[in-house]
């Protein structure tokens, strides 16, 4: 007897919780379990045991979750974050929480979430995520979740679900989308949902069109539980007029129609100039009102749409050589898809430099055009790509300023060609004393300069006449006297030639 009762007393002691040592401040650690919550913290208590499984943090103060917060704790296998103030998750901050197999992110403020935000949870079975306040679900936001049984999407405020939002669910079994402010459910939406047994989208403002007369009758064909019968008579009908306050078994089928989107667009190619702003509207008709958005590149392009006039309008501002190339407008409503295709190309050349020498019809013949189709020339970022173009634009330019000048020194040329040497300014006059009674040839003449530098030709009688040719300069008439001459000519002056 006296042996048990110490061990009798051991086995007490050993189910009583005891704190450890390594437990947070404020908090209480029980074996594999950590409790954090409603103490007011503001961000994830550091030293937690890595091999807690479990940790309770709701009704706290939690803004953010960092990449370091969890990098300790791989063996989570429960994590509850529900009320607190979280609008932040970094990417990446779930990547060591590999064995994770519950997370409750509800009621707090994320407005936005990623594909990169739950990467890591390839073991998660439930998200919760109700009570926030995201808009929109975007392609793949959920992939690598490929074994998550249960999705809480509930109370947000979700307008669009994008067609592959929820790729990768191969696993799901439940969704809870009721209570937000979805108008419209595509059947490609719910197709990679191959598991889904219950589907709760109640209490969101309904266009009853194709869209939702496709779901009763998948609902209705397939015979699965995805809606109770109560909950099919809740689905109800907020458009158009004529439907509104209908719950979705009371509308006829013939009344769930849609007519497909038709796009234009005006015009389809267009050129602009290095540093303008450009404005393209594209025109989508259609019922329900198409969605309009613009793509380049796979990327979409910032654009506002005009729910009443059908319009997706493309802006840009400072267009530079990168926005140049192929774009897509693409309008979307439950009945179909239109795309329609526009051009730009960018014109590197500058107006106020060509305009001075060229007409501006002309122009376009030295000014280069980029459409940026060429992958090597898109692979380059855009401040190389606008350099080059820079100066292959420089580079045009020098090459029209050489050629003008060229044109402009052979008129010159031509003009000097065609004048007399008797045009010569004074300093250049030539004087010539002829002591022969006969035309002489400037062979036949030797220098002398007088005192201010003027050149003086006298006659040579040693040299014979060379021919009979006339000299180029008309005959004067009168006679030529030089100033300071260093030896006065003595001879009776004669006809001179003036040149």
């Amino acid at each position: 007897r006296s042996l048990r009762q110490p061990a009798l007393t051991l086995l007490v002691i050993a189910l009583i919780p005891q704190p450890s040592l390594g437990c947070p401040s404020g908090c209480r650690c029980y074996s594999l379990t950590v409790e954090c919550g409603s103490l007011g913290i503001k961000e994830i208590p550091q030293g937690v045991p890595s091999v807690t499984e479990t940790i309770f943090l709701q009704d706290n103060a939690i803004v953010q979750i960092r990449l370091q917060d969890l990098t300790r704790l791989g063996s989570l296998h429960y994590l509850y974050l529900q009320n607190n103030s979280i609008s932040a998750l970094e990417p990446g901050a779930f990547l060591s929480q590999g064995q994770l197999l519950e997370l409750a992110l509800n009621g707090n403020l994320i407005h936005l979430v990623t594909p990169d935000m739950f990467r890591g949870l390839e073991h998660l079975r439930i998200l919760y995520l109700a009570g926030n306040q995201i808009t929109r679900v975007q392609d793949h936001t959920f992939r690598g979740l490929q074994r998550l049984q249960e999705l809480h999407l509930q109370e947000n405020s979700i307008e669009l679900l994008a067609e592959q939002a929820l790729s990768g669910l191969s696993s799901l079994a439940l969704l809870d989308l009721s209570r937000n402010h979805l108008r419209t459910l595509g059947a490609s939406s719910l197709k990679p949902l191959v598991s889904l047994q219950v589907l709760r989208v109640t209490e969101n403002p309904w266009r009853c069109d194709c869209a939702l007369g496709w779901l009763r009758t998948w609902i209705s064909k397939d015979g699965q539980r995805l809606l109770s019968s109560a909950e099919q008579r809740q689905l109800m009908c907020s458009e158009p007029p004529r439907l509104s306050h209908l719950s979705l078994v009371e509308v006829a089928p013939n009344s769930l129609v849609c007519i497909p989107p038709v796009v234009q667009l005006e015009p389809s190619h267009l050129t602009v100039r290095l540093g303008e702003s450009l404005r393209v509207s594209c025109q989508a008709s259609g019922y329900p009102q198409p969605q309009v958005t613009w793509k380049k590149a796979s990327h979409v392009v910032t654009a506002l749409f005009d729910p009443d006039m059908g319009s997706g309008m493309l802006f840009l501002s400072n267009v530079t050589v990168a926005h140049a190339g192929r774009y897509e407008c693409e309008a979307w409503n439950p009945g179909g898809v239109a795309k329609v295709t526009f051009h730009l190309a960018v014109n590197m050349s500058s107006s106020s430099y060509s305009s001075q020498f060229w007409p501006r019809s002309n122009t376009h013949s030295f000014e280069p055009l980029y459409e940026q189709d060429s992958m090597d020339f898109s692979a380059l970022g855009p401040a190389t790509q606008t350099a080059i173009a820079v100066g292959i634009s420089l580079l045009a330019l020098t090459a029209v300023l050489l050629l003008i000048m060229i044109y402009t020194r052979h008129q010159q040329y031509r003009k000097e060609e065609g004048g007399s040497y008797c045009t010569s300014k004074e300093e250049s006059i030539l004087y010539v004393n002829d002591y022969s009674d006969g035309p002489t040839t400037f062979a036949q003449l030797e220098e002398y300069r007088d005192d201010h530098g003027h050149e003086m030709y006298v006659l040579n009688r040693a040299k014979p006449v060379l021919g009979s040719s006339s000299s180029r300069c008309p005959m004067m008439s009168g006679f030529v006297q030089q100033k300071g001459m260093k030896e006065p000519i003595t001879t009776p002056p004669y006809p001179a030639y003036h040149c």
